[in-house]
Parts: C-alpha cells; sequence; structure tokens
C-alpha cells in the first residue's frame, strides 16, 4: 500500500492528503466504535440505559470506517494508475 510522504518545502501549505485524512477518520471512528460498545456493556451490566442511541452509534461508527478505508483504496488505486502513466 502507498504511504504518504511530507514532500513540502518549508514554510508551504500543506496539500490535501486523502489517506491522511481517511486515516484520521478511521481513527475517530474506531474511538466512537469502542465508546458505544463501552456504553452497551455497561447498560447492560447496570440493567438501564440507551440501548438504541448506542446500537445506532456502533453501526455508524462501522460504516464510517468502512467508508474511510474505501477512499484509502480508492487513492492508493489512483497514485498506481499515476505511476503506471508516468512510467511509460
Amino acid at each position: 500500500m502507498f504511504v504518504s510522504a511530507d514532500v513540502r518545502s518549508v514554510g508551504e501549505p500543506a496539500a490535501m492528503d486523502p489517506i491522511l485524512i481517511a486515516r484520521y477518520g478511521m481513527t475517530a471512528a474506531s474511538q466512537r466504535f469502542e465508546d458505544a460498545a463501552s456504553r452497551i456493556a455497561g447498560s447492560a451490566a447496570e440493567g438501564g440505559g440507551d440501548l438504541v442511541t448506542a446500537m445506532t452509534d456502533l453501526v455508524q461508527a462501522k460504516q464510517t470506517f468502512a467508508a474511510n478505508a474505501k477512499v484509502i483504496r480508492f487513492a492508493d488505486e489512483m497514485w498506481d494508475s499515476l505511476l503506471s502513466l508516468q512510467s511509460r
């Protein structure tokens, strides 16, 4: 898989990096997933809590993680295509 490198000059603004942004999104989704799972486990142990909201958060976090993984795959495919065009 392609690993993004920061090749900008000193003082030059950072370019948009879809892989870096998607990695951040995956990290945030993982944390949200863990928080929702903890709330579900806690409500089961205590016999209360809002399971519907926690389950909704769990599904949303899973979908967010999957969407960000697709962004990384797509960016990797674009990078491979660009490299193959340049090598011709």
